[in-house]
């Protein structure tokens, strides 16, 4: 695995994730890309449009200073299942009517600043209209990911018709809070060989875990080892890391792996540190796909992991020539991202149209030709064959069809592999694609030993617990929980639906479902507009489905799904979805 770095001091971290105006912007439009109707109608997803009166800020008690109270509506301004976004002169709530009850919480969600009042409410919880994160409406706790914080909720109550709400205006402000976790109680030593749990790796999965226990009421030492120059951050985004919360890990150090023994229980690191361990939680997330080619030695071909490596490609592409290898989502949001910035790019993918196994042939041609009319060139159905370069600078990419394409900065996003290759003789059990094998709990064939993200296969239950591997961001983060109440000896059921989404020219592409082996797409909407929801089937079943400009459907199909419930083809086929979507309005 090459030399090793110096150990820093240790680090207390927590993830800040923060947003994209690009991603502001797209998510506040509706299917015909103005402004969201949603805004302006009573059902689900109506804004208060309050009288003076209604506004008007109440007498307060002798906290007046930390908390704000005031009239919102009219009692009977909304109807069961129905939520509308209020002001409360100094911040914005989410009121919420269920059962004839009235609650109310932030309104933005923690993740990405998505407004709440798009999104689904169903069954005592409110999914994120844009990446499916769900929030209890009783605690405004986070019950599926992505994301890390959960909401602070405020105190509503009735008099003389008018629904009034009181909250704490630094909660109002913020419209996030972490849930309490137990401090350390260990010793904090960087230089003791031993750890009550010891995590691998610095991403989501590792993250969450770590959180978790905390969460949880663990109070020893929990040491996170990592190859990553930074502390955990928002990979998809590339996005800043922020600290807070001390309380939650022990440390976190630089490192380079070695050798695993899971009989002692311990890992020897490349410096020669030996650590033992009571529970271990590998998350070693995945590595660049190997590829054949002439000229490894050039310099400027970069596979982006790291914020230095975004900082370089954005640097070395500016009014110059850049090629990308491979249409996977990281190469394609790669491309579409250096379009305002290079002189020309280029895109060299070995099927005949982008995303063709995720999404399929229909969506893929509409997205690649979004890409052509942003100046992308692409060359299908083609491959690397050699990079040139001039004094170890890259110039040339030259492709097995023989084509030559001037080259300045070369980004390779052609897939990725499992980074399991240290725990070939480990005892735990991989399979022939490398990928560690758990159970319902996280855990491997080694008692002690769990895994979770993008290493791992796991009994999925919408496939009658067959073991597959989803790597996304959002599961990421429920393995790392699943994985920290199995350390602690609590089984924690599996209910989340998958959930990605990627961004491209202001566009953002939402997915959700497991549509591995679909068999046929049902589209609804208009391709050639990006105005669309495609339906992924398998025999006479929906099992994923993606769409552009039609939220908050992804998320209504997500909460259907998640729900145990089953859209049939034949529901779907129609081509009158309205039904779904006035499940998502009232």
């Amino acid at each position: 695995m090459g030399g090793c770095f110096s150990k820093p001091k240790p680090v207390e971290v927590k993830v800040e994730l923060s947003l994209l105006e690009k991603e502001k912007e797209v998510d506040g439009l509706s299917p015909n890309g103005k402004a969201s109707p949603f805004a302006d109608c009573r059902p689900n997803g109506a804004l208060a449009h309050s009288s003076d009166e209604d506004s008007m800020l109440l007498p307060l008690n002798h906290n007046s200073r930390e908390y704000v109270e005031a009239s919102v509506c009219h009692v009977k301004d909304l109807e069961n299942g129905q939520m509308r976004e209020v002001d409360l002169g100094c911040g914005r709530a989410l009121l919420i009517k269920q059962h004839g009850e009235f609650s109310a919480m932030a309104h933005k969600c923690p993740h990405y600043g998505a407004p709440l009042v798009k999104g689904v409410l169903s069954k005592g919880h409110v999914r994120c209209p844009w990446h499916g994160a769900c929030f209890s409406t009783a605690t405004g706790d986070i019950e599926d990911f992505p994301g890390l914080d959960s909401l602070p909720t405020f105190q509503v109550r009735v008099e003389k018709d008018k629904v009034i709400i009181r909250a704490n205006k630094q909660a109002l402000q913020s419209q996030k809070r972490s849930k309490p976790m137990s401090r350390c109680s260990a010793v904090i030593n960087s230089n003791t060989g031993f750890s009550h749990v010891l995590i691998i790796g610095s991403g989501p999965a590792s993250l969450v875990c770590a959180e978790t226990l905390r969460q949880e009421g663990f109070t020893d030492r929990i040491v996170m080892c990592t190859m990553d120059r930074h502390p955990p951050y928002d990979r998809p985004k590339l996005s800043k890391v922020c600290t807070q919360t001390p309380a939650m890990y022990t440390e976190t150090q630089l490192i380079m792996l070695g050798t695993m023994d899971v009989k002692t229980r311990s890992v020897t690191f490349e410096d020669g540190l030996r650590m033992e361990y009571r529970k271990l939680f590998i998350a070693s997330g995945s590595k660049p796909k190997p590829m054949s080619y002439k000229g490894k030695d050039v310099r400027n071909v970069f596979h982006l992991r790291t914020p230095e490596d975004a900082n370089s490609i954005a640097r070395l592409a500016n009014n110059k020539n850049a090629v990308i290898v491979g249409t996977s989502f990281v190469g394609m949001e790669v491309a579409a991202a250096l379009t305002d910035k290079a002189h020309s790019v280029s895109v060299i993918g070995i099927e005949p149209v982008p995303f063709k196994k995720a999404l399929g042939e229909k969506v893929g041609k509409a997205i690649m030709k979004l890409f052509e009319t942003n100046r992308v060139k692409f060359y299908m159905l083609n491959e690397v064959s050699e990079m040139i370069g001039q004094h170890g600078q890259l110039k040339e990419v030259v492709l097995k069809s023989g084509k030559v394409l001037r080259a300045d900065v070369c980004v390779i996003g052609a897939g990725s592999v499992p980074a399991t290759g240290f725990l070939k003789q480990s005892g735990i059990h991989l399979d022939s694609k490398g990928f560690i094998t758990v159970n319902k709990m996280m855990q491997t064939n080694v008692d002690g030993v769990f895994a979770g993200g993008d290493v791992v296969t796991f009994p999925f239950p919408p496939r009658n617990n067959k073991k597959v591997n989803i790597p996304h961001w959002q599961m990421a983060h429920v393995h790392g929980r699943v994985a920290a109440l199995g350390m602690m000896g609590r089984v924690s059921e599996f209910k989340t639906v998958p959930y990605f989404w990627s961004a491209m020219f202001g566009k953002t592409i939402r997915y959700a479902g497991y549509g591995d082996g679909f068999d046929d797409v049902i589209i609804q909407g208009d391709l050639d507009e990006l105005r669309f929801v495609a339906f992924y089937t398998r025999s006479e079943e929906v099992v994923a489905v993606a769409s552009m400009n039609y939220d908050p459907i992804v998320s209504r199909v997500a909460e259907v799904l998640g729900s145990g419930k089953t859209i049939k083809k034949r529901d779907v086929e129609t081509g009158d979805i309205s039904w779904l979507i006035d499940k998502g309005s009232h």
